[in-house]
């Protein structure tokens, strides 16, 4: 996972980072108050990821991305279509790295999760976003979330200690590089979002992540395994991970300052970890939730600490 408007602020990383936006007023309504709309788009996504998993052993890794974002787009494509033809070259020119970014992040994150626990690739995985938001700060304090956060990563770093937990060295590294495409999907996402409002950025970029990933999850042969009786589950994993959460994103963000926002979606990896633990059975040792704590304070102390203001209530 996953365009703000700008007023005179710098975007939130979290709205870009979820594919959400403010411009515009495109956002379903929904009886959910904004928290506890944020609360459940956070257990949706992480629900998403869980049932995708359980799909591996079938489908792989691989393929299993591809139909999550195919069946993505395609919701995205029905409920907030895009003018295609009316998309100017320029337009174009950001659309197109930003959905091949899109669809490579998430593919690698599946790629990541099918080796190590879903709670510790998330926690990795976060790097990219607070990186985004302290790169450009000369600000010691901002040092602190670094540290943080590298401690993090040094506590679930296959070192071959105790700590590690025998965790996968290549899932790590998975996880990695899917925080870092995390990070540029942000910036691309920034950039997008001053050409076009987000639904069509978020459903046009869906489609573009669909045709990059295709051709991997044709070569890979895994979707000469998928039968009628798993489209209920990849059905589930598109709706859970794309198009629920946005929904309610889009509704709490006119409903709540920014940097709440930002600070609620600092508990993803928490909750990525007790799902994780809860539905797939995944127990992380001590020095591993020890470093999912260490990021979640990270992300939300350079959200806290941050010098731009929030914009006004978004959405």
């Amino acid at each position: 996972m996953p365009d703000p408007e700008r007023h005179g602020t710098e975007p939130s990383i979290f709205l870009v980072m979820h594919g959400t936006t403010t411009t515009g007023t495109d956002a379903r309504r929904t009886v959910l108050p904004p928290i506890p709309a944020i609360l459940v788009a956070i257990l949706s996504v992480q629900g998403g990821a869980t049932i995708a998993k359980g799909l591996f052993p079938v489908l792989g890794a691989g393929t299993t991305a591809a139909l999550r974002i195919g069946l993505s787009a395609l919701i995205l494509l029905a409920v907030f279509p895009p003018p295609l033809r009316s998309f100017t070259a320029r337009q174009w020119r950001a659309i197109v790295p930003y959905g091949v970014v899109l669809g490579a992040m998430n593919s690698i994150f599946y790629l990541s999760i099918a080796r190590i626990p879903l709670g510790l690739a998330v926690t990795l995985e976060f790097v990219g976003p607070l990186g985004v938001a302290v790169a450009s700060s000369r600000r010691r304090l901002d040092l602190l979330w670094v540290a943080l956060a590298a401690a993090g990563i040094a506590l679930i770093a296959p070192w071959g200690g105790g700590g590690a937990g025998g965790v996968d060295p290549i899932g790590v590294l998975l996880a990695l590089v899917a925080g870092a495409c995390w990070a540029a999907y942000i910036v691309l996402g920034a950039r997008l979002s001053r050409q076009l409002p987000g639904s069509a950025a978020v459903s046009v970029g869906m489609l573009v992540a669909s045709i990059a990933v295709l051709p991997f999850a044709l070569s890979g042969g895994g979707l000469s395994a998928f039968t009628p009786r798993l489209v209920p589950a990849a059905l589930g994993v598109a709706l859970l991970s794309s198009a629920v959460p946005y929904t309610l994103e889009m509704h709490a963000l006119r409903r709540m300052p920014e940097r709440t926002f930002s600070i609620l979606m600092s508990l993803e990896p928490a909750v990525a970890a007790l799902c994780g633990l809860l539905f797939l059975g995944e127990h992380l040792t001590a020095a591993q939730w020890l470093a999912v704590v260490l990021v979640i304070a990270a992300s939300a102390g350079a959200t806290l600490t941050s010098p731009t203001a929030p914009a006004h209530v978004e959405c």
